[in-house]
C-alpha cells in the first residue's frame, strides 16, 4: 500500500461559520473531528504532506469554524471544530457545537468522519458522542489515535484492540487505525480510507 499523491495537492479553499457559507454542497467530503488536543489539525497536514496548511496552535481549541480544503473539483476535506476545550466561553463553545451538529446531519457531500483521538486518552464523552452521531445518522466512521509513537508499539497495539472492542461491544461499526504525525506512521492506511470514500483513486 502506498500513499495517494493526490492528497499532496490538496489546497485551502474557505472557512465557514455557518453552513450557509460553506461551499455548494456537492461532490464528496471527509470531515476531521475530534477533541481540542487531540492534533487533528497534525493530521490532516500529515495527510496532505502541507505543513501548515491545518493551522496548528499550542492552544487547543483555536480551529473555530468550519475549514474546507480542496483535494479534487469534487473532492474537499473538512476540518470541523475543536471539541471540549474547557477555557473556550460555553457561548462560543454552543456556536461551534451548532455549526458542526448542522453540517453532520444536513451536509449532503459528507462520505464520512474522521474521528482523532490521542492514544493515550481515547474514547472520552465527547468522542462517545460524535461516535453515537455517527452511528445513529449512518454516517460512515474511523477512528484514527494519534501520537502513536508516545507509546511502545505493543502498548499502542493493545490500545487499539481494546478501543476496537469497546466500540464494537456497542453494536457500532467503525474501521480504526494508529497514527503518527511525527513518524508518518499510518499515512497509508489513512489515504486507502478516503480513497474509498472519495473516490479519489479513480
Amino acid at each position: 500500500m502506498k500513499p495517494n499523491p493526490l492528497y499532496f495537492r490538496t489546497e485551502f479553499l474557505q472557512s465557514a461559520t455557518t453552513l450557509r457559507e460553506a461551499p455548494p454542497d456537492e461532490g464528496r467530503e471527509v470531515a476531521f473531528a475530534g477533541r481540542s488536543n487531540a492534533g487533528k489539525s497534525s493530521v490532516i497536514n500529515t495527510i496532505t504532506q502541507r505543513k501548515n496548511l491545518a493551522r496548528t496552535s499550542k492552544t487547543p481549541g483555536r480551529t473555530q469554524l468550519l475549514n474546507f480544503f480542496q483535494v479534487t473539483d469534487s473532492c474537499r476535506l473538512v476540518d470541523l471544530p475543536g471539541y471540549g476545550y474547557a477555557k473556550v466561553p460555553k457561548a462560543m463553545q454552543a456556536a461551534w457545537g451548532k455549526a458542526m451538529e448542522n453540517y453532520l446531519a444536513d451536509r449532503q457531500a459528507l462520505q464520512g468522519v474522521f474521528l482523532i483521538m490521542d492514544i493515550r486518552h481515547p474514547l472520552t464523552d465527547f468522542d462517545w458522542q460524535l461516535i453515537d452521531w455517527c452511528s445513529q445518522t449512518n454516517l460512515e466512521l474511523h477512528l484514527v489515535l494519534t501520537k502513536a509513537d508516545k507509546l511502545s508499539r505493543g502498548a499502542a497495539g493493545n490500545t487499539l484492540l481494546q478501543v476496537q472492542r469497546r466500540v464494537q461491544s456497542e453494536g457500532i461499526t467503525a474501521s480504526a487505525q494508529l497514527f503518527s504525525s511525527l513518524s508518518r506512521s499510518g499515512l497509508e492506511t489513512a489515504h486507502s480510507v478516503l480513497d474509498h470514500w472519495l473516490h479519489a483513486n479513480l
